[in-house]
């Protein structure tokens, strides 16, 4: 990973001259060592957001924004999507390849049997109001699991490592199941272990004791799909979350709570409900004849109008899960007879402009895979307060992957940033100060 160059940092005031080490990944931009830098100049570097700061090295997810490329230990997303299911990603991110067929099989049975969670947690939400927002309520579930599971809490045991990732990923359906039927006051539906994964938990949230529940094939597999293109996406706010809290030797019940607390916010896992809730803003607007009005309001800067679901932090060409997240769209929309939805129209029409109108194509506003997703999760009859849940549900095997990596490493150390201070010098208190 060292190479055989150097880079060279030179100062203005007096500091001497220090070389670096740098270092070189499989793939993507070389990284310059500082780990010394204090050491040697007692100085460090200032970098907000840790947008040019590599935390870490790590063989689980690469992405390359310019190429609009993801790679999930080193397979496109655009192949696992139409060739793995989701829980195939899921074993492939945690142990670092494809499962062979006789291994999966035993994994998939494992992970239903599991499904399950402890029948006291259902007592613990009755403490919540009916009106809790389901991620306040999800959030809290995860972190309790290290209350309902105290056997599997010594992070240094590779066993409890093991069991730990499969109780997370095999009972989070379930939990993100739980906390919609209570906003609705409707009772919990208990997992069925003759279903798969997706099928099991659209189960869980459309199922009711009064009649039986059949998922269709064509809305499972484009759950699944939700699922596998938003299982990873490297060192974004929430899994760099996961790693620094577990950093500390938390448990992994723990570590994934702050994690989907981040996810919370509505500039990370936010950004599908935005988006939807523009294409109906602009639906109830006037719709199709208003788009061109609307895509005008966006380029002026005086207007508010924001172009929500277009362009991305990381990707400066395309999102490559966008195009697969559209065709399993039209495929929803089609088996549903919804082809002719307004919203869907609207979306084609935006899409149209913006690939086509210069002002966009100059900066890159293509859409991401927010732009559908939120249209796929409506029709298949998700509510948009469940939408950050359902991806909290599939980024949890990143998550546990991600602090499965960083524990596991022998050079893993707690996270302490740094800053730059600002505020007061040192100053004295004159006199004694009167209390009351």
């Amino acid at each position: 990973m060292t190479t055989d160059h150097k880079a060279i940092l030179s100062f203005t005031d007096g500091t001497p001259s220090v070389e670096f080490p740098m270092l070189k990944g499989t793939t993507g931009p070389d990284v310059i060592d500082i780990r010394k830098l204090y050491a040697q100049t007692g100085k460090f570097t200032y970098d907000t957001g840790f947008l040019s700061t590599a935390s870490c090295d790590s063989t689980i997810t690469y992405i390359d924004g310019d190429k609009g490329q993801l790679l999930y230990r080193g397979y496109p997303i655009e192949q696992l999507a139409v060739n793995c299911s989701f829980l195939e990603v899921c074993y492939l991110l945690y142990y670092g390849e494809l499962p062979p067929e006789s291994e999966f099989k035993e994994f998939e049975q494992l992970v239903i049997h599991h499904t399950m969670v402890h029948e006291q947690m259902q007592f613990a939400m009755r403490g919540f109001r009916r009106d809790s927002h389901p991620m306040a309520i999800l959030t809290s579930l995860v972190g309790s699991m290290a209350a309902f599971y105290p056997d599997s809490l010594d992070i240094n045991s590779p066993e409890q490592q093991d069991i730990s990732f499969v109780r997370l990923i095999a009972k989070m359906p379930t939990m993100v199941a739980m906390s919609y039927k209570y906003s609705i006051g409707q009772p919990y539906i208990y997992p069925k272990n003759s279903l798969d994964y997706a099928s099991n938990f659209m189960h869980m949230m459309f199922a009711t004791p009064c009649e039986e529940y059949t998922p269709n094939p064509v809305l499972v597999r484009a759950m699944d799909r939700i699922f596998t293109l938003h299982a990873d996406h490297e060192q974004n706010a929430s899994t760099s979350t996961v790693r620094l809290c577990g950093s500390s030797g938390t448990s992994p019940f723990s570590a994934i709570a702050a994690g989907v607390a981040c996810l919370w916010g509505p500039a990370h896992g936010g950004a599908n409900q935005a988006c939807l809730e523009m294409l109906e803003q602009i639906q109830a607007e006037g719709g199709l004849a208003k788009v061109g009005e609307f895509m005008e309001r966006v380029k002026d800067k005086n207007s508010g109008a924001r172009l929500m679901g277009f362009g991305h932090r990381v990707y400066k060409n395309f999102d490559p899960r966008a195009k697969l997240m559209q065709e399993t769209c039209r495929e929803v929309l089609d088996e549903l007879g919804l082809g002719n939805d307004p919203i869907f129209k609207l979306a084609m029409a935006l899409e149209k402009i913006a690939l086509e109108d210069d002002y966009f194509v100059q900066r890159k506003l293509y859409p991401n895979v927010d732009f559908y997703s939120g249209i796929v999760q409506r029709a298949l009859g998700i509510p948009t307060s469940m939408f950050t849940c359902i991806f909290a549900l599939a980024r949890t095997i990143g998550w546990v992957a991600q602090w499965k990596e960083m524990i596991t490493d022998p050079e893993y150390k707690i996270g302490r940033p740094r800053q730059l201070y600002t505020g007061h010098p040192e100053r004295a208190v004159h006199g004694k100060r009167s209390r009351a």
